[in-house]
């Protein structure tokens, strides 16, 4: 199997008026659709939209619709920066919306796991060989809490494998030049002590904590949500006026 390492961008795709920037290397080398919807045409899916909900709902199905019918169940939870997540067999059909989590894990074809963004790095996992998947919600208090960890270890206990054999990508957030922040959340995150804010990277932390945990093949994208312009929702970049996107994996019905 090829080794992933560095950068590996997601590549745009647009079909009926949504764009979305999936990680086409993964759906060749797993069988998976991995992705994260954009901004184009206001398509904000956050579930606390202040868009009328109907008019979110129908946002939902039409990203279903665009992923050709080929996931019964779509799983989101109200997100709340812990490490708390779940695992699922096979589903009801339809949109599935939990509360307080920041994880989700599958090996059931046809389950959509997904997570709303707008800065916060979704963190995609998948073990090749037993098909488990996982997608983490990594913002800086998540970070700090230990999310990746959690998520990672799991997934390999479930999967029945060394945690090395866990492959893992950093997906479309906020990069580090764009993201400065306060003395406390560097401490929080990386334990220093500094005297006023500096810029995180919180991919690079991300990264630093997935090799800790021995794993061999790390991935990290290209993309900012705060300087690429209009293609994204930033949280940062509109002064918390943002809409969210959503990052979704899974691995599609025969």
């Amino acid at each position: 199997m090829t080794a992933l390492t560095g950068t590996l961008v997601e590549e745009p795709v647009s079909s009926g008026g949504v764009t979305r920037y999936e990680l086409v290397d993964w759906a060749t080398l797993f069988g998976v659709v991995a992705g994260v919807t954009g901004r184009s045409g206001g398509f904000d899916l956050g579930l606390g939209s202040q868009d009328p909900m109907a008019t979110v709902l129908e946002r939902w199905r039409t990203l279903a619709g665009e992923l050709g019918g080929r996931f019964r169940s779509v799983v989101v939870s109200r997100q709340v920066h812990g490490t708390a997540l779940d695992t699922y067999g096979e589903l009801p059909s339809g949109l599935i919306v939990r509360d307080g989590l920041d994880g989700h894990l599958t090996s059931e074809a046809g389950v959509l796991l997904s997570i709303s963004v707008a800065d916060c790095i979704p963190v995609y996992l998948v073990e090749p060989r037993s098909g488990w998947l996982g997608l983490l919600h990594a913002g800086w208090r998540g970070v700090a809490a230990g999310i990746v960890e959690t998520g990672v270890l799991r997934l390999a206990e479930l999967a029945s494998v060394g945690v090395e054999d866990v492959v893992m990508h950093c997906g479309i957030g906020i990069c580090g030049e764009c993201y400065e922040v306060g003395p406390e959340v560097h401490h929080a995150v990386k334990g220093v002590e500094l005297e006023s804010p500096a810029a995180m990277d919180l991919r690079a932390e991300l990264v630093a904590r997935a090799r800790s945990l021995r794993l061999r093949r790390v991935s990290v994208s290209a993309h900012c949500t705060a300087h690429g312009g209009p293609a994204f929702y930033s949280h940062r970049a509109s002064g918390g006026a943002a809409g969210r996107m959503v990052a979704y994996l899974g691995r599609p019905m025969p």
